[in-house]
């Protein structure tokens, strides 16, 4: 009874670390996306100078331990003179190694688009701004949300990474109150009852995210059915209706 009268005395602290938990995946994923397009359109670029850069990013943050990556940044900068805040460090690795794993999603996505699509835009004179943000893009997009879906719920997951270099989130804040009770069993239930909670919420954001851009691009879906053939939609030839 003392042990649960702990628990329930402990619980608003606990909570208090979803804010941070949730801030850190929203920067981090703010960081990935931009990443993820310039290393994913970089790697596409006949260019040596910009796709040889890009490649050795995506392959030195997929091929490493994030946990590395972290401590690195936070512990060792320090010594070549950048300093950066815990969150800060948190935010710069978790970003730029999610937007590793989302550029291969991009590239993925854009290549899958017909070729016939780039040839049939260029012989109409678009220029590469509109072939891009209005025909290849739009057409690749519902190829990647459900994978981006992933990579969001992933960021949340690893946000736990951070709490070893003092930012306050879920996790640390259980670790602190798991060591202080001695009773750890009860803390980490929470935790991941927690966990699988805000993925689950994320799942749905992604489904209803994936039904959005479907339907941009033609296509009906449900958020829990699947989706009909698609078609390419009027106004991506620059037509009305």
């Amino acid at each position: 009874m003392d042990d649960f009268a702990a628990f329930q005395a402990y619980l608003p602290f606990i909570l208090k670390g979803i804010p941070v938990t949730l801030l850190v995946a929203f920067l981090a994923m703010c960081v990935a996306i931009p990443v993820a397009f310039i290393l994913a359109l970089g790697r596409m670029s006949p260019s040596r100078s910009l796709n040889m850069p890009a490649g050795f990013v995506i392959e030195l943050f997929r091929g490493s331990s994030s946990l590395v990556q972290l401590f690195w940044v936070f512990y060792v900068l320090p010594f070549f003179g950048l300093e950066l805040p815990p969150l800060a460090a948190g935010v710069f690795v978790l970003g730029v190694n999610s937007g590793s794993y989302m550029s291969e999603i991009i590239r993925a996505g854009l290549n899958a688009v017909p070729a016939g699509q780039r040839e049939a835009a260029l012989a109409l004179g678009f220029s590469p701004q509109y072939r891009f943000f209005r025909i290849i893009l739009p057409q690749a997009l519902p190829l990647m949300i459900p994978p981006f879906s992933n990579s969001m719920i992933t960021m949340l997951k690893f946000t736990s990474l951070v709490s070893l270099v003092t930012i306050q989130d879920l996790t640390f804040r259980a670790n602190m109150v798991a060591s202080s009770m001695g009773d750890s069993s009860s803390i980490y239930i929470l935790v991941i009852l927690v966990y699988f909670g805000l993925s689950l919420l994320l799942a749905l954001l992604g489904r209803f995210l994936e039904a959005i851009v479907n339907k941009r691009a033609g296509r009906s879906i449900s958020l829990f059915g699947s989706a009909n053939p698609s078609r390419i939609p009027p106004w991506a030839l620059g037509r009305s209706g």
